[in-house]
């Protein structure tokens, strides 16, 4: 099967280039003009899918090899670029810099890179790049760039936190002599940075008006200081992509009942992958929103709960402070019902995050660290769970500055070299720091929804005597 997809990849020499905020604005501003546009982010990361998201109107979704398998990542592309509509382009954001890829020892150098991403796809590079702090040097930086991996195209250059009209006259004759046409030039404005903290840029879920306003400004910024004509015309060479879309449908069979499953969001849970929640519809289920922080109840007929990753730590007080659905969920895991928790979810379930009493239904207690935990991670399972028969193996990721103590229960979750077992299993629920996207798995979405299936929630006393 061959598609037609114009695409383009953003990258840069190193992170803090400001490709984030290139990207948004280049999304915002095609999006602005008339376009569908199909937003991606290679590498696990969750935060910059959701600005994303803010500027295409659609989800923001990750391209991941070490995540998914090098064979899913075309296939995860042309899912996005037909969901929820088609498409009329791709904007595929990179991740740190443009050769840098996954640091562990079962993967050859740059695997998982925005290189390797770029070449699966086929796609021709923009690099953007941070020059502030150079003049001429601009073009032996893009040179060894354009030069280093003849299976990756560099089409053009976005220049960035340019100084003067001066100071971007002479970086464009250096790159006119380096035969690298520039795609545009954006000036140095403090009033676009977006905030961050300790594990990156703040989420758009917890930004509100102000993230949905930064995002516009990203995009006039970058429509009238990019040439989006030239960029789009480097988008439409590149060629035909071979393959089907991924659909959910094909990758779990559904089951009956179409049992209930509340997925954790709002401010404090805004990590999580589109796939996922897509699955678990697939495989018959019915997904819902749970709110910690507002919601004083899991929504009636609840069979499962789903807690995903996020900042739980910065929303202590008021998640310990809404009592009624802590113990909703309590009860939930009390009698069986099935909960799938990774990182915020663990640190949710766990006795107490730093000082603050949480759901109690894991027995560890959490709080913040000084150092960040961050890497790609191949984990098998030691026992069988909600979520995974024992002897599953999945690639996943860490990334949080918390600590669990214990770290693992008397069943651990998973197994891995690096720290041995990790998170927890008792009854149906599975605990972990482990982030995991279930398009690499989709037999965890599958067991899950299955195990929920056969663990209705009661129906409560006032509702039956109302019959």
């Amino acid at each position: 099967m061959s598609v037609t997809l114009p695409r383009v990849v953003l990258a840069a020499p190193s992170s803090g280039a400001g490709k984030t905020s290139i990207a948004t604005g280049l999304i915002a501003a095609l999006t602005a003009s008339g376009l569908a546009v199909s937003p991606h982010k290679v590498g696990p990361d969750y935060i910059d899918p959701g600005y994303h998201a803010l500027a295409a109107g659609r989800p923001g979704r990750n391209l991941d090899p070490w995540l998914v398998g090098e064979e899913r990542v075309v296939p995860l592309l042309l899912h996005g670029a037909r969901t929820p509509r088609p498409a009329d382009v791709a904007v595929v954001e990179g991740v740190m810099g443009l050769f840098d890829g996954a640091s562990h020892p079962s993967v050859a150098p740059g695997f998982g890179s925005t290189a390797h991403v770029a070449a699966l796809v086929r796609a021709p590079v923009v690099l953007v790049v941070d020059a502030a702090a150079q003049a001429r040097s601009v073009a032996a930086l893009v040179h060894g760039f354009a030069t280093f991996d003849p299976s990756v195209r560099i089409g053009g250059v976005v220049l960035n936190r340019v100084g003067s009209d001066r100071h971007e006259a002479i970086l464009r004759e250096a790159l006119g002599a380096a035969g690298v046409p520039v795609l545009g030039a954006v000036r140095r404005l403090d009033a676009l940075r977006t905030p961050s903290r300790h594990l990156g840029l703040v989420p758009t879920a917890e930004r509100s008006a102000e993230a949905v306003a930064t995002v516009r400004r990203l995009g006039a910024v970058v429509a009238g200081s990019v040439d989006l004509d030239a960029v789009l015309r480097l988008a439409r060479s590149a060629p035909d992509l071979h393959g089907r879309p991924w659909d959910p449908v094909e990758e779990v069979t559904a089951i009956p009942g179409r049992p209930r499953i509340a997925v954790a969001g709002g401010p404090a849970f805004t990590f999580g992958y589109a796939e996922n929640a897509e699955l678990l519809t697939a495989a018959g289920a019915e997904v819902v929103t749970v709110d910690p922080l507002r919601d004083e109840a899991l929504p009636d007929r609840t069979a499962g709960l789903v807690v995903g990753g996020g900042f739980p730590e910065v929303h202590a007080a008021e998640l310990s402070a809404n009592g009624a659905l802590r113990a909703d969920v309590a009860a939930l895991a009390a009698r069986g019902g099935p909960v799938a928790a990774e990182c915020a979810g663990l640190l949710y379930l766990s006795r107490e995050l730093d000082g603050h009493p949480m759901c109690g239904v894991v027995g560890t207690r959490t709080a913040m660290a000084p150092t960040l935990t961050l890497g790609y991670r191949a984990a098998v399972a030691p026992a069988g769970s909600v979520l995974a028969a024992a002897g599953t193996r999945v690639r996943g990721h860490e990334f949080h500055r918390t600590h669990a103590e214990p770290g693992a229960g008397t069943v651990p979750a998973w197994q891995w070299s690096a720290t041995g077992p990790e998170g927890f299993v008792q009854g149906g629920v599975h605990a972990s720091y482990l982030h995991l996207h279930w398009a690499g798995a989709p037999e965890l979405a599958g067991r899950f929804a299955t195990a929920c299936a056969a663990t209705r929630r009661p129906v409560p006393e006032e509702t039956r005597a109302h019959r």
